[in-house]
């Protein structure tokens, strides 16, 4: 007989919220294998794995339905490698066209900083007026 796992115990096993583990169970990113009489959801000792493999994933931003599809590449034994690293590389893109984004968001920050008479009423302050400024 298998060893199964309340979603209780597989929440503290990952360090995340029992809510954490109902929502994925929603999002069909996880799946309660037995519920015992009174309701309680059981799952098998893998749930620890996909939940910390969501939580890996996510903390390099991929998107829960990136995830989905990620999951779905590593249950298809026929998968080849290439599929994943097509998802990487679409992250990855993403990823740089932020930090190019944060880079120009840097850039002006720095300049409205340096036109800032600190001393100045807000009347006449550069960084308001930038922000109230037509596109």
């Amino acid at each position: 007989m298998a060893h199964y796992l309340t979603a209780g115990k597989v929440a503290k096993e990952c360090g995340v919220n029992i809510q954490t583990v109902r929502y994925y169970e929603r999002r069909r990113l996880l799946i309660a294998d037995q519920r015992t009489e009174s309701g309680y959801r059981l799952y098998l000792p893998q749930a620890v794995r996909i939940i910390r493999f969501i939580k890996n994933a996510q903390d390099l931003g991929f998107t829960l339905t990136e995830i989905a599809k990620l999951l779905r590449l590593r249950v298809g034994h026929k998968t080849q490698c290439g599929a994943v690293r097509r998802q990487a590389e679409a992250r990855l893109k993403i990823v740089h066209d932020k930090i190019a984004g944060l880079r120009a968001m840097e850039r002006v920050l720095k300049r409205l900083v340096r036109t800032c008479a600190a001393k100045a009423t807000t009347a006449s302050c550069p960084i308001l007026d930038s922000l109230e400024a037509q596109r």
